[in-house]
């Protein structure tokens, strides 16, 4: 496919179109929009249908470039993402964790726009293949991202901007990978129709059939998402669940040092909650969901802090799931717990989720001595939070909850497996006083996602907000605001089957991968092929290109 035209001399003295990349000031352009478009895709602003926009504008950018070219173009794509988007991460800490995590992630979308370049040859010649090609390069990219360094980062998940959009229905059938995929999916739909548009304009033709039926495809499948069946959960069992939205006395890392008066605002708001139900203002719960970090006093070894917490459970005469560090195992060390404290007899240890996913260089340093020199901001982790090796499985009387906390959510099996081991109801447990609303609402999204993946209703408990309730069909019901205390009850189904999601698991993503994977393989031979020709390499249907073409393109 030619869509550059630009006049060369072959082996017949025939002029033959040569294939070129955009303009490099062009394709910079389009890269800086694309990953601006895909920020504006997710939390706050929402604006989920730029996601395929901004896919359509990387892949222009990198199409056809050298290898070299695409990844710098994927790069900037990746600072136009990331570095707003993390921008929470430096409220308290400084720019240098900020520059050093955004750019790792934008080194994954460099990978992405060089292998988008290197499959050029691929979509050039099979011009169908451009939307599937660029779909599956997302997931590859997306699985890489999720899981390296150091157990992955997800965040900004092309999945996790589709929340409020058709698309996320199609998480029922392959989870947050296909998701990425359809969406990519649309994006690629977008740039082949682009494409299609000036290589007609540039040539004279008309080809508004090809052009309108790529755009239709991308409409298409965005809207083959409200077809898509959710899991139901109406007509099983309910139960009435309260968060408690403490609130802290100020934002910040030192939310720590006050520690002592955050247990007091969970615990009086639960006080004050039962108070209400004595009056009849208020449904009595059967559960009561206290978020990460509402007792960062270990109350299995602080006494004060168990009275306060035993005061608050016998008050509201429900079992209490306390986001708790406990010290521990060994010298040094501490776990992220979610502990289910009982009216009456108190903590029950054979109910505790201890987190499985710690976040390094925030819950523990991995290679402290090496990470000091980089920066000294690693010593404010003073005790390395050690991983649970169990799934959230919490036994709440008679609900069996599918507990993660905070950044889990965004890790496809670790919320999985609490479904598979029998979870009725989603719970994340978070603590967003050290970040920002934009970073709250953002995870508030991955936990729609989860919601509609496995067919079950969901809550998100914060400290200090957004907490809020989700629907099976993925819509926030009764979210709080941001930085200040509150109280949310509701009855919630309770959900027991399952969706082909939660049963396939991994396997959507694999096969996708591996797709991916022989693209890539494709690509690299037919790349080969091209340079090694005597003739001249096969371009737009048949007609040979100059021996040489290939090394001639733009950066």
């Amino acid at each position: 496919m030619v869509d550059t035209v630009g006049t060369q001399v072959g082996a017949g003295h025939e002029p033959v179109a040569a294939p070129r990349p955009l303009p490099l000031g062009v394709s910079v352009l389009a890269a800086l929009a694309g990953g601006g478009a895909l920020l504006l895709a997710f939390p706050p602003y929402g604006l989920w249908w730029l996601a395929p926009v901004g896919v359509a504008l990387l892949a222009a950018a990198a199409h056809r470039r050298r290898l070299r070219g695409g990844a710098g173009v994927g790069a900037l794509a990746g600072l136009a993402l990331f570095l707003p988007m993390l921008s929470w991460t430096n409220l308290h800490t400084g720019s240098l964790p900020w520059l050093l995590l955004s750019g790792l992630q934008a080194g994954y979308l460099a990978l992405l726009g060089l292998a988008t370049a290197l499959v050029s040859p691929v979509v050039d010649r099979w011009r169908w293949s451009w939307p599937v090609v660029t779909g599956l390069l997302w997931v590859a990219q997306e699985a890489l991202r999720d899981r390296t360094p150091f157990g992955g980062f997800p965040w900004g998940r092309l999945a996790f901007s589709q929340a409020d959009a058709p698309l996320v229905r199609w998480a029922v059938l392959g989870g947050a990978p296909l998701v990425t995929f359809v969406a990519a999916l649309a994006g690629g739909f977008l740039v082949a129709a682009g494409f299609w548009a000036v290589r007609r304009w540039r040539a004279g033709t008309p080809g508004w059939p090809a052009v309108t039926g790529a755009v239709a495809g991308a409409v298409a499948v965005v809207l083959l998402g409200l077809l898509v069946p959710l899991g139901n959960t109406a007509g099983g069992d309910t139960a009435t669940v309260a968060i408690i939205q403490g609130n802290v006395p100020r934002l910040g890392l030192d939310f720590n040092a006050q520690r002592r008066a955050v247990l007091e605002n969970h615990a009086n708001a639960t006080i004050d909650l039962a108070a209400r139900v004595r009056t009849g203002a208020a449904q009595q719960p059967d559960l009561v969901v206290w978020p990460e970090n509402a007792s960062d006093v270990d109350p299995l070894r602080d006494s004060t802090a168990a009275a306060e917490i035993t005061a608050a459970a016998d008050a509201i005469g429900a079992p209490i799931l306390v986001g708790a560090v406990l010290l521990g195992p060994g010298p040094g060390q501490v776990r992220n717990t979610g502990l289910l404290w009982l009216p009456g007899s108190g903590p029950d240890q054979d109910q505790m989720y201890f987190k499985r996913h710690p976040v390094p260089f925030a819950e523990y340093i991995p290679m402290r001595n090496i990470a000091r020199k980089v920066s000294k901001e690693v010593d404010r982790v003073r005790s390395d939070f050690v991983a649970g090796t169990r799934p959230g499985v919490v036994h709440a009387g008679g609900i069996t909850l599918g507990d993660v906390i905070c950044f889990e959510v965004a890790y496809d099996e670790v919320v999985r497996d609490t479904v598979t081991g029998g979870a009725q109801l989603l719970v994340v447990q978070t603590n967003n006083a050290t970040f920002d609303e934009a970073e709250a609402r953002q995870q508030m999204a991955m936990v729609q996602l989860r919601a509609v993946e496995h067919g079950r209703e969901a809550l998100m408990a914060s400290t200090v907000g957004v907490s809020g309730f989700v629907g099976a069909d993925g819509r926030v019901i009764g979210a709080t605001g941001f930085n200040t205390p509150a109280v949310v009850v509701r009855q919630v189904h309770l959900g027991n089957t399952r969706t082909v999601a939660t049963r396939v698991g991994l396997w959507p993503e694999v096969v996708l991968v591996g797709l991916a994977v022989a693209t890539l393989v494709v690509a690299v031979v037919t790349r080969r092929r091209r340079v090694v020709s005597v003739n001249g390499p096969v371009v737009d249907g048949g007609d040979p290109e100059p021996a040489g073409t290939a090394d001639t393109e733009e950066r």
